[in-house]
């Protein structure tokens, strides 16, 4: 049940209406080894059921917390391309029948390799779709079979030469390093591979191992054969070499881009604003609450018919959110700036005044620098390499 907040617990930014939509696709063609996200192979599952239920929780936010124009959507999962072509346009009408879209919205679904024939991209692009996250993770075969992915390196081509015939031009791939038996050779010719492809954007993870996974169970029973540290570390800096080199802009830890393709979408998250959340297991943000929905496909479509299908939602005072502009706002690489900080928290507030011990401290250790013509304050190149010790410092 949602609570209520007093104004004076809400900072400025938090009674600001969301710009960004975030929808759940919770069906997958296979549950991949290291994958804790909310997810279900897809086979069984009450799908079409499942699209009633999401379009009612549409109905619902929109009524209960009015859109103004969106400014980026996002359709993640899951792999929403398990859809087929008519589950896709009728979810995609029923996305803009609910939310107006601003002019150039940024409209990205997630993909894998192999899911995206020529009918579902006309779908998709025909429903307002301009960008595609694929999750290539890796171009050497052997190791996508070891971490669980049913695609192979050639499929990750093949889809993207399918949606730039289709007439897609903003793509993404996503790649992971760290992962088991992966040397840094592998990981090399993945990046090469992956720059071959000529994309605007790309994203590049390093493996963690998570709670309910295959893998976690594997890493305790010391089963899990992962790089030694500093060899994780060597790919990390490859990574951010070889993608410099080749013109893109590290703008956050974990992506690069051309100037003017960087995830808009992502960024919202990275600058603590307000989004929707929308669909089984999905997190919200909006008027000084944080909500995360019900999970389970069966249990989320019964709590849509009764209203909306939350498992918790809480209050964020003032305290926690300023500490969450510092973990998610020094991810990227321009860092936190004093203007940012005040036009969330109000006039009278700094960054200085509620951190400036620990920010000094991360000085004093070369993780942090200041940034005196933004007045704000970046990751050193070592406190990129050190950034969880980082947004950890402001908790």
């Amino acid at each position: 049940m949602n609570m209520p907040m007093s104004p004076a617990a809400i900072p400025p930014m938090h009674t600001w209406t969301p710009k960004a939509l975030y929808l759940h696709i919770p069906f997958c063609t296979n549950k991949c080894f290291y994958c804790d996200f909310n997810s279900y192979v897809a086979e069984g599952q009450p799908i079409d059921a499942y699209l009633d239920a999401i379009e009612r929780e549409m109905a619902q936010t929109a009524r209960q917390l009015s859109p103004q124009q969106i400014e980026t959507v996002f359709v993640g999962g899951g792999t929403p391309t398990v859809l087929t072509p008519a589950q896709l346009t009728r979810f995609l009408t029923a996305v803009r029948r609910h939310f107006p879209l601003a002019p150039g919205v940024e409209f990205t679904m997630e993909a894998n390799p192999g899911t995206t024939d020529s009918a579902k991209l006309a779908a998709m692009l025909e429903g307002g779709v301009n960008r595609i996250s694929f999750g290539a993770q890796s171009f050497n075969d052997e190791l996508l079979k070891i971490i669980g992915r049913i695609h192979e390196a050639e499929d990750v081509v093949r889809s993207i030469a399918n949606a730039k015939a289709a007439g897609f031009t903003n793509l993404s791939i996503d790649l992971m390093f760290g992962l088991p038996n992966q040397k840094l050779q592998h990981l090399k010719d993945s990046v090469s591979r992956a720059l071959e492809l000529d994309l605007p954007h790309y994203s590049l993870y390093g493996l963690k191992v998570e709670e309910n996974t295959l893998f976690h169970r594997m890493y305790q029973r010391d089963e899990l054969p992962l790089p030694e540290e500093e060899e994780e570390l060597a790919m990390y800096q490859h990574l951010m070499e070889r993608l410099a080199g080749a013109g893109y802009r590290q703008y956050e830890i974990s992506n690069f881009a051309r100037p003017g393709h960087e995830s808009r979408h992502n960024t919202t998250y990275w600058r603590n604003e307000p989004y929707y959340g929308i669909g089984a297991g999905a997190h919200g943000y909006a008027h000084g609450l944080r909500h995360m929905n019900i999970k389970g496909v069966q249990p989320y479509i019964d709590a849509s018919r009764k209203g909306l299908p939350r498992l918790e939602s809480h209050p964020v005072d003032a305290a926690e959110a300023m500490e969450d502009f510092m973990m998610v706002g020094l991810r990227l690489l321009q860092g936190v700036k004093s203007s940012d900080f005040q036009t969330q928290f109000g006039p009278e507030d700094s960054l200085d005044s509620h951190f400036g011990a620990t920010i000094q401290r991360l000085i004093e250790q070369g993780l942090l620098e200041r940034v005196p013509e933004e007045h704000g304050y970046r990751l050193t190149a070592q406190g990129i390499l050190l950034g969880n010790e980082v947004f950890g410092a402001f908790v």
